[in-house]
């Protein structure tokens, strides 16, 4: 009883810390986002996302599923951290140095020029961030998200403060170039400075066979969810040119701005608690539907508004010239309503040790995603922002198929948890869009009216109808707010 509430006391902590970091760093970095966005062309923008799938796939080798192996295992040694922190650095040389000599090729493929010196700087990135990884994933094993807040808060400052001066200063495509750099150094720095691990001079090949037996099955798993999640770059930039993938990706940016505050603070949160309560299924299970009802109460009606709103937003936030995003946005935000769900469901098997299944899983699904984007690429990116909807409702099913073999909570009784938080959030939509019918004197009066209705309306349905996510939320937050005042 007293480790459950330890882990209870623990986990309320972390949400209150990764959360406050999430929200906050993805505030500024929307502010940062759009000053950029109204100084940059969707051309610059697309220029430098040519280069995600390489630099992805350079992260991951580095990563090589140790991070997750680290947190999974309860009796990891110093000799095993240092181990992973050495294997990490050697993995950053060397993909810092491929990155180096491939940078022509790239340039050619794309018939880019400018790629072949923007890739040898970026380049440098892969190589400062594999010196700190090792920091970042004892201070989240540790369930201490604390000083990751900092440090992200002044890395995003710092790094979005240098490329905004750039781009107003003509730097163009390289202000995005430095933010990239700036950001990895900042951050390196700080976690050597916060933290107080230090790696020893020893380096364990017995280490690396017990790390690698179940990290090396996510390290495969996370090599391909980089390629299908990145393919997009090749298809659009190859085929479409610059400006086309600028334009998507903007509106892939937007849509992942509130994806990426719930699915990372999960992704953090969900794998080192749902290790710790692994071997109790009931409490594993107990915790994985509060998970999943609490994320999906602040997703959904965040995902339909954003549908709904995006040619407003698109508008207001980043001004004419990106409202070709508009329907691409619209069709991505379709796909995001369901994602935190996979990260859910993906964590619980990583937690119990999975990973060989997880591994066969990532195979099955980014087989039938990339086939789906490669049949989708001849209709253009709206076609390929479709194949991310299809997609996501396949993987949704294959990911809860196993929890419930494995938690006895399948995809069918995770829909039925939801289907509240559903209901209202439809009635809500359908109240916003309404408000689109009335005449307004700008577009800023009737952005600012849909955002307030939505909001009031859905909070007092859900106190109506007293639906059970909202009180188990609103809980939660008092708790927190109870504990930050003692």
């Amino acid at each position: 009883m007293a480790k459950d509430i330890s882990l209870k006391k623990k986990s309320l902590k972390a949400v209150i810390w990764s959360g406050t970091d999430m929200f906050m760093r993805q505030g500024m970095q929307l502010i940062i986002s759009i000053v950029l966005a109204r100084l940059l062309s969707p051309e610059e923008f697309g220029t430098v996302a040519l280069l995600y799938l390489f630099t992805g796939i350079a992260s991951t080798f580095i990563d090589s599923g140790f991070s997750a192996a680290l947190v999974q295992r309860q009796d990891i040694t110093h000799t095993d951290e240092s181990t992973v922190f050495w294997f990490n650095l050697v993995m950053g040389i060397t993909f810092s140095g491929l990155l180096w000599v491939i940078a022509s090729y790239i340039a050619d493929f794309y018939s880019v020029p400018i790629l072949e010196p923007l890739t040898q700087i970026l380049g440098l990135s892969v190589f400062i961030t594999s010196l700190g990884s090792i920091h970042h994933t004892l201070l989240i094993k540790k369930l201490d998200f604390k000083k990751p807040m900092k440090i992200s808060a002044a890395t995003t400052v710092i790094s979005g403060a240098c490329t905004i001066w750039l781009a107003s200063n003509g730097y163009g495509v390289w202000a995005l170039i430095a933010q990239n750099l700036v950001s990895c150094s900042v951050t390196t720095i700080l976690l050597w400075v916060l933290s107080d691990w230090r790696p020893r001079w020893i380096f364990s090949l017995a280490s690396v066979r017990r790390l690698f037996g179940f990290g090396g099955y996510l390290m495969v798993a996370g090599l391909l969810d980089t390629v299908y999640n990145r393919l997009y770059t090749l298809l659009i930039g190859k085929l479409y040119g610059v400006r086309e993938l600028g334009l998507y990706n903007r509106a892939e940016n937007t849509k992942q701005i509130p994806v990426e505050a719930l699915s990372g603070m999960l992704s953090k949160i969900a794998f080192p608690i749902f290790s710790q309560a692994a071997e109790d299924k009931d409490k594993l299970r107990r915790g994985v539907r509060f998970a999943i009802r609490g994320i999906m109460l602040v997703n959904i009606p965040m995902m339909l508004g954003l549908l709904i709103t995006a040619e407003s937003i698109i508008e207001v936030v980043y001004g004419e010239k990106w409202m070709p995003a508009v329907p691409i946005l619209q069709i991505l935000c379709l796909g995001g309503l369901l994602w935190p769900l996979h990260i859910i469901n993906l964590n619980v098997l990583k937690a119990q040790g999975h990973s060989h299944l997880f591994f066969r899983l990532e195979v099955i699904k980014k087989t039938i995603g990339t086939a789906l984007l490669l049949g989708a690429a001849q209709y253009g990116a709206i076609g390929i922002a479709w194949s991310q909807v299809i997609f996501s409702v396949i993987a949704f099913f294959i990911n809860a198929y196993y929890s419930r073999v494995y938690l006895d909570y399948g995809p069918f009784a995770q829909i039925w948890d939801i289907m509240p938080v559903v209901i209202t959030s439809l009635g809500m939509g359908t109240l916003v869009y309404q408000i689109e019918q009335y005449d307004f004197s700008s577009v800023n009066m009737m952005l600012g009216s849909q955002v307030a209705v939505g909001a009031v309306v859905f909070i007092l349905v859900c106190q109506v109808f007293k639906v059970r996510a909202f009180f188990e939320v609103r809980s939660l937050v008092m708790q927190g707010l109870g504990n930050s005042k003692r």
